[in-house]
């Protein structure tokens, strides 16, 4: 993913943020969103549950309290004593659950066992004690081998009666109870069926969530990747079409900032130009001035302070060329010039040909290598290479190189030029010496600006830099490579045009 520039950075750094760190818009929505929605799930889930268990337990009591009322008729209070009718048609109608096992007892006075399958146990103390009313309570009974008891846990329904004497009642004890496994399968049943729908419904809400937020953010995605796919000189206005209207304010506002940011540079370089025009005639009179006085001066003290701003007047000369050079080559400035198809090779020969006079007056041997730039014979050297651009700025390109050759390459060095066509997509125009040539770890900082790679020569860091800056906006590419056994290659490469 491209690198944000650094303005576009600043602007999102100003932005508020939600949480602390590096937050995610999105996974803040869906937290703030879904959370509720959670906490509703489980309360509504809680809620259901609770109520569907009290109304099963209000059924399984009533289910007791009905079975303690029939066994309490089975037995009849007769004088001073109690008569048993409890037949097993009776016993088989309380001992009818399926699916439980159900306990009974008849005690009087409470306690003390008269009737039943198993001694129940009595009653909470805290428990109210109420004549003909159930008392419903939870306990644990044990069953089994009494060398191997097994603890099982019922609920229990009790009725007390009184019996006998009306002015000296007895009391009388009815209970009957029933294993919790039935009602612990019917709670389970209960939460499944209530959590089950909930769920459902809750992975839907989620869902449906999900793809809102997902919709609702995708402008800003299409907003982040307009601004992450620019390059750091894209200045355009973004556009973002069918944006809501609070995405669409993020926008305007940012293409105010790239406004002023771009008048702000075009400002800069407007200077930069104007300022390098201003200089170039007061430089070129200072030099004429210098190179008269030198041919004048008799005192070898003057020659060399002449000499000395003789060489400075040259170099600022040289400095201010390649400002104005650099200026022409920027995006605004290269867009406006007039673009052309145009051979490349035969650009390439003459301005190597121009050159020659030059790289003679430094003992250089410059030429073009005709054999390696056509390995296919005469016919491909003859074979014209096209480009479409604007030829100045490729000429100011190649001619940077082939000056930084002579330059740097010393005295004898050789320099070799030639332009061949690299596939049936690219043109490639190298320029070898055979001089010192730059170290490896400086070969990829020799292209930014102002950047030299030695203290020799007049240089101002600017030459490989405007080549750079021309071929990059020509969609091309340069490279530097090391020769061996010594010496430098230079290699330009420029889309080819039909």
């Amino acid at each position: 993913m491209p690198t944000p520039s650094p303005w576009s950075s600043r602007l999102f750094q100003r932005l508020p943020v939600l949480s602390p760190g590096r937050s995610s818009l999105h996974r803040h929505l869906m937290v703030w969103l879904l959370l509720p929605q959670l906490v509703l799930w489980l309360a509504a889930a809680g809620v259901s549950y609770n109520v569907a268990l009290r109304h099963a337990n209000q059924a399984n009591d009533r289910g007791l309290y009905l079975s303690s009322r029939a066994l309490a008729r089975q037995v009849k209070p007769i004088g001073s004593g109690l008569f048993v009718d409890f037949p097993r048609a009776a016993k088989d109608i309380i001992e009818s659950d399926p699916d439980d096992q159900v306990y009974y007892m008849v005690s009087t006075p409470p306690g003390q066992f008269i009737l039943g399958n198993l001694k129940l146990p009595l009653p909470p103390p805290n428990a109210p004690e109420l004549i003909d009313q159930p008392v419903f309570y939870d306990a644990v009974i044990e069953t089994g081998p009494s060398d191997q008891p097994i603890q099982t846990a019922v609920r229990v329904a009790a009725i007390t009666l009184n019996w006998g004497d009306t002015r000296e009642p007895q009391r009388m004890l009815v209970q009957v109870a029933k294993s919790r496994i039935s009602h612990e399968a019917l709670t389970r049943n209960i939460l499944a069926d209530t959590a089950l729908p909930l769920s459902l419904l809750m992975a839907t809400m989620w869902a449906l969530v999900w793809m809102g937020i997902r919709t609702g953010l995708a402008p800003l995605a299409r907003l982040r990747d307009a601004v992450s796919g620019r390059g750091p000189d894209d200045l355009a206005p973004v556009e973002l079409e069918s944006a809501p209207e609070e995405v669409r304010d993020l926008a305007a506002a940012l293409n105010s900032l790239l406004t002023a940011v771009r008048d702000n540079v075009v400002h800069q370089r407007r200077f930069i130009s104007d300022a390098a025009h201003q200089l170039r005639t007061p430089l070129a009179g200072l030099k004429s001035q210098t190179e008269l006085a030198l041919k004048e001066a008799t005192d070898p003290a003057l020659h060399a302070r002449l000499s000395r701003v003789h060489e400075s007047a040259t170099r600022s000369a040289h400095l201010v060329t390649q400002l104005l050079t650099l200026a022409r080559a920027e995006p605004e400035s290269a867009a406006a010039q007039a673009r052309s198809r145009f051979d490349l090779r035969r650009l390439t020969h003459e301005l190597t040909a121009e050159l020659v006079p030059r790289a003679l007056k430094a003992r250089i041997d410059l030429g073009v290598d005709e054999a390696g730039a056509a390995p296919d014979g005469p016919t491909e050297r003859a074979t014209p290479l096209w480009v479409e651009g604007n030829a100045l700025l490729i000429r100011e390109a190649l001619s940077n190189v082939i000056d930084n050759a002579i330059r740097y390459a010393g005295e004898g060095a050789e320099v070799s030029v030639r332009c061949h066509a690299e596939g049936p997509h690219d043109i490639a125009v190298e320029v070898d010496d055979n001089g010192p040539g730059v170290p490896a770890p400086l070969q990829g900082q020799v292209f930014d600006r102002f950047f030299r790679a030695t203290t020799e020569g007049s240089g101002c860091g600017l030459g490989l830099a405007i080549v750079k800056e021309i071929v990059e906006r020509h969609h091309g590419r340069v490279a530097m490579q090391a020769l061996q056994p010594r010496g430098l290659r230079v290699r330009i490469t420029l889309p080819r045009r039909p």
